[in-house]
């Protein structure tokens, strides 16, 4: 039910975009009927691919080809966002242009629209490019630990995120040969029964310590009972507001659940019991799946706190927006506490292929 309630309003707010870019944009150019029409075509088409989008989000009869161009007119959307709040600050520079020639302004105007039309296109190009590039080893000199960390965020697998690019991402992992691995959530983003070979790529990662797994938002759409059975037989080990000691490396590692747990109140997360426990005279790594868990930190004090969700802002300048709700997007950063917390920017994407400003990665902590 919540996955519907999602997509309306996701799909609300795009025909918003559309139509407002119809009536505020593309009625508004200096060019023939016949060039609106054909501009007004492709913006039908842009939403209906939005549509098919959603669509293909939990079914698989839509091939791989045609969803990369559905999830790319997502991508296309933000672009008309964009291109509205840029329209509407030049509509009101013409407006100060009341005395000047009518010839001189509608010059101006068509100059203006040229280049934002190349600035989109440009832009989409871009962001698609980018979007296209396998994730990077990011390597973190972190020297806190005497062992080395992978990890890895929001996968997002379904769609576009598939078994060989799961299984791509394993032998990456794989080649650093790392002492532990965290997953930090939003591993799938469709129903668990479509991508379960998908997913069980997983457990092929090799660490001499294990891999350790936290629910992020996304799980909590796709029956996160389901997958936490479906984990239970694999050599991921999934917390849920619980630790484990690992006495071999004297750390702790602490997983709590994701904050939607208090909006659902089911699965909430817990951080005092998820701390209970713990060896006072051992290092401890916090796994919380969004960034403003450090808001409830209190008196614990781990030395590293592993997140993600964020996606790095995946597509500037999106980020400005994703840091109103989150104190860090990317990166490694100092608490005032002594604590250290390092945000990854995600080895999947949401929504359209693109990333501009942003690097699919996996995490080397060193």
């Amino acid at each position: 039910m919540r996955v519907y309630l999602f997509f309306s309003i996701f799909l609300l707010l795009f025909f918003s975009i559309h139509y407002l870019f119809y009536s505020r944009v593309i009625k508004k150019l200096l060019v023939s009927q016949e060039v609106k029409k054909a501009f007004t075509l492709l913006l039908s088409l842009n939403f209906i691919f939005n549509m098919l989008y959603v669509a293909g989000r939990y079914t698989d009869i839509i091939g791989n080809t045609l969803y990369y161009l559905f999830s790319l007119s997502i991508g296309m959307s933000f672009v008309l966002l964009l291109y509205l709040i840029l329209h509407e600050i030049l509509h009101l520079f013409h407006k100060t242009l009341k005395n000047v020639d009518i010839s001189k302004r509608e010059f101006i105007k068509n100059s203006g629209d040229a280049a934002m039309f190349a600035l989109s296109t440009s832009y989409v190009s871009a962001g698609a490019y980018e979007g296209m590039k396998e994730p990077v080893v990011n390597v973190v000199e972190f020297n806190h630990f005497d062992f080395s960390i992978v990890q890895i965020s929001d996968l997002h697998i379904g769609g576009l995120i598939d078994r060989d690019f799961v299984k791509a991402s394993v032998q990456k992992i794989n080649a650093l040969k790392p002492d532990i691995v965290f997953i930090t959530g939003d591993i799938i983003d469709t129903a668990l029964e479509n991508v379960e070979d998908t997913v069980m790529e997983l457990n092929d990662i090799s660490s001499k310590h294990g891999i350790y797994y936290i629910l992020g938002n996304h799980e909590y759409f796709h029956d996160p009972l389901k997958i936490i059975d479906f984990m239970k037989p694999t050599n991921i080990t999934l917390l849920l507001n619980e630790n484990v000691t690992i006495d071999a490396l004297k750390l702790n590692v602490v997983g709590v659940t994701d904050r939607i747990g208090y909006r659902t109140n089911f699965l909430v997360p817990d951080i005092h019991k998820a701390f209970k426990g713990c060896n006072n005279a051992y290092k401890t790594i916090f796994l919380a799946h969004q960034p403003k868990f450090i808001e409830e930190l209190g008196n614990y004090t781990p030395e590293l706190i592993l997140s993600g969700h964020t996606h790095g802002g995946q597509i500037w300048p999106f980020e400005y927006l994703v840091r109103l709700q989150q104190p860090y997007v990317k990166g490694l950063h100092k608490l005032p506490n002594g604590s250290h917390i390092y945000v990854n920017s995600g080895i999947g994407f949401w929504g359209p292929p693109m990333r501009l400003d942003s690097q699919a990665e996996i995490a080397y902590i060193v």
